[in-house]
């Protein structure tokens, strides 16, 4: 059996987290003007997919859990919106939009298949007690 003790471990996790830093490492460059506004968004969003994965985990039931996937996912679909504006606003330039949006699209799946596993009662993947 495949166990997960901490949420940290799920590569979905990983690839969240770095995601945010990449985030956060753009929206420096951003204008002023959107520091509270769109740049707020846009790490808000990003933080939101890990931040519901942690929480989730910490839930009690699996049933839960499945909740706070999909919170994340869509903070994903919301992030998605945001560097499209942010692209379009002149903000982002074309190749850092399409890594973003490549990098929010995998995570987008593996959120969907982690849904898929906490959905499945027969499935190896569970996340343990111990935090």
């Amino acid at each position: 059996m495949n166990k997960i003790s901490k949420a940290e471990e799920l590569e979905v996790f990983k690839k969240s987290h770095k995601l945010t830093l990449d985030i956060y490492k753009v929206t420096e460059n951003f204008s002023q003007a959107e520091k509270f506004g769109l740049v707020s968004q846009m790490r808000r969003s990003s933080s939101s997919i890990c931040t519901n994965l942690l929480e989730g985990s910490h839930r009690l039931s699996r049933k839960e859990f499945r909740q706070f996937v999909g919170i994340a996912k869509g903070s994903a679909g919301e992030l998605k919106y945001q560097i499209l504006l942010s692209k379009d606003l002149g903000y982002l330039p074309e190749r850092e939009y399409l890594d973003l949006r490549d990098e929010i699209e995998q995570i987008s799946k593996m959120l969907n298949g982690l849904v898929k596993s906490l959905t499945d009662t027969d499935t190896d993947t569970k996340i343990g007690k111990e935090r």
